[in-house]
């Protein structure tokens, strides 16, 4: 099983172990990560899961789909160029090692 990386706001270093199928959110929530909230469910009507993509990391994920980048518009903290809504990054085997940076303001 995959193991990712988060880092909280604060710069803690969180690393879990993830489900290859489950997406990158449920893996942050399971695993109590420090601001990482996944209101929604993963339904794509929040953006309580937003986080950071390690560039390293962004080059084993698909592209956001249009729906996305919209609702990124809607962060509470600053929208970036790696900025993605971890519910619609899917767990694959690529991911291992992958890292995600929580940002302060996730609600």
């Amino acid at each position: 099983m995959p193991k990712l990386t988060f880092i909280t706001a604060q710069g803690e270093s969180r690393d879990v172990v993830g489900r290859v199928g489950d997406s990158v959110m449920d893996a942050g929530v399971r695993n109590v990560v420090p601001g990482m909230f996944g209101l929604c469910g993963g339904a794509l009507v929040c953006v309580t899961c937003h986080v950071y993509v390690d560039s390293d990391t962004l080059a084993h994920c698909a592209p956001p789909e249009e729906f996305e980048l919209e609702m990124l518009d809607g962060t509470m903290s600053e929208r970036l160029e790696n900025s993605r809504l971890s519910c619609q990054i899917p767990i694959t085997d690529e991911l291992d090692g992958g890292t995600f940076h929580v940002p302060e303001k996730n609600y």
